[in-house]
């Protein structure tokens, strides 16, 4: 039986998501706002980096896991997960900077969107080949 790759990615990624977490209560108890916002710059990019990794992360490891389950090659799956885990780092840093570079975020975004385009041309391939 073969080694399963997505879960070891899953389980950092988790850690990630667990960081943002903590960071967006952490500020919420800082600036004294249990719900919303309340017009805080730096608490509206925490929630939304927060928002935005719950957002794509789940439907992008569902279809890499997809494809490793079909088949598909190690290699791939693990390139897929570490563009992902530092797609996902690229846009979290960019976004919660102050003074942001939309580099980041742009270069968090492209990979992220990478993974998910990849993922699913390989499984509807995958499946007509």
């Amino acid at each position: 039986m073969t080694a399963i790759i997505t879960p070891l990615y899953a389980a950092v990624l988790g850690l990630v998501f667990i960081a943002l977490s903590i960071r967006t209560i952490h500020l919420r108890r800082r600036h004294r706002v249990a719900i919303g916002d309340g017009n805080n710059t730096e608490l509206q990019r925490a929630a939304r980096v927060h928002a935005n990794f719950a957002e794509y992360v789940p439907l992008a490891l569902l279809l890499i896991y997809f494809a490793e389950t079909g088949g598909a090659p190690a290699l791939l799956v693990h390139a897929l997960c570490i563009a992902l885990v530092c797609g996902r780092l690229s846009h979290a840093w960019g976004v919660s900077q102050p003074r942001e570079n939309f580099r980041f975020r742009v270069t968090g975004m492209v990979m992220t969107f990478s993974v998910i385009i990849s993922a699913c041309v390989h499984l509807l391939f995958a499946r007509i080949f």
